[in-house]
């Protein structure tokens, strides 16, 4: 099960109920999504009121992330959230265009191994414990090992969830594991006599997430569109002059104190408009081909998706 699965306490997104008209001249926006800190501040937006001071009505559903595709071609979600990576895979069977980067992790993930491991060429031929092909951990390994000349099939793999793989390491099980937050912190803490970080997104930037629709709903509700952007930038604004009230707010939809909530925060980084506007037009389109790279050489995509037209960046424009 995948980071973005966490807390997916809704199943059966095929079940949800079609999307409706809310009052007004804009539909009802459903947006599919799990627990993970990245994706807070939609909650943020929805619990504070600042989607309705925009003049929506939204919703935020924890769907799990193998059905939040399913949901969005199906109409049951209108508006779904994942990483860059999970996004192409999509592409390759239903039209989705990206509109807004959410975040990007920041040490929040990585690769833990043996002490005796010094650096990237000895893992060849070592076992990686690692969630299933088409997760973020096993595209952040397939990732990172490529940046350093090697591939996915360098290394043998033992299909594990990232909770059950930093248990697993910390116990002194496999030669390394691909994990993340807050797992990773298990070892961070074991010493480095017993194992050790061999890498994390600050040394590889490899794990982002975005915010898509499907064209035929952009064309058709534009505006709409428009006003959920401003409502996440709105959100992150608000986390920076009310940093408490926030953390509290995002907390509490997953069962954490406002100061676990912003411990969990520390290994993300939330974008405003600057730096989504800095992202897409310099660091996102170099990304998003380096990622369909990865997810074809590793077998996880089976056919070419045309990543020129996953992200639409005029509501990024059109902010003042």
């Amino acid at each position: 099960m995948d980071r973005r699965t966490l807390l997916a306490a809704t199943a059966g997104a095929l079940a949800l109920p079609a999307v409706t008209r809310a009052q007004g001249s804009f539909p009802k926006i459903t947006i599919g999504m799990s627990g993970w800190t990245g994706f807070a501040p939609l909650t943020l937006a929805e619990n504070a009121g600042l989607f309705r001071a925009n003049g929506l009505d939204v919703e935020t559903r924890f769907v799990p992330q193998r059905e939040r595709n399913l949901a969005l071609a199906s109409g049951a979600l209108n508006c779904v959230v994942t990483t860059v990576d999970t996004m192409i895979q999509w592409a390759a069977s239903i039209p989705l265009t990206q509109v807004l980067v959410l975040d990007r992790s920041r040490g929040g993930d990585g690769i833990a191994v043996r002490p005796a491991i010094r650096g990237w060429s000895d893992l060849r031929g070592k076992t990686v414990a690692v969630d299933g092909a088409g997760t973020t951990p096993y595209f952040v390994l397939a990732y990172m090992l490529r940046e350093n000349g090697m591939s996915i099939r360098d290394v043998q793999t033992a299909t594990l969830a990232p909770q059950p793989a930093a248990q697993a390491f910390v116990a002194g099980q496999f030669d390394a594991a691909s994990t993340y937050e807050p797992y990773l912190s298990q070892v961070r803490q074991m010493g480095a006599d017993r194992g050790r970080i061999l890498a994390t997104t600050n040394d590889h930037a490899c794990v982002v997430d975005t915010l898509a629709f499907q064209p035929a709903f952009i064309e058709r509700n534009a505006e709409a569109v428009r006003r959920v952007v401003k409502s996440w930038f709105d959100a992150v604004e608000m986390i920076a002059r009310e940093p408490m009230r926030s953390w509290e707010i995002m907390g509490n939809r997953t069962r954490q104190t406002a100061e676990q909530f912003r411990d969990s925060a520390q290994y993300i980084e939330w974008l405003d408009l600057a730096k989504n506007r800095d992202y897409v037009a310099a660091g996102l389109p170099e990304f998003t081909r380096k990622a369909h790279t990865v997810q074809r050489e590793s077998g996880v995509l089976r056919q070419d998706v045309d990543v020129s037209r996953l992200f639409d960046d005029r509501f990024l424009r059109a902010m003042g």
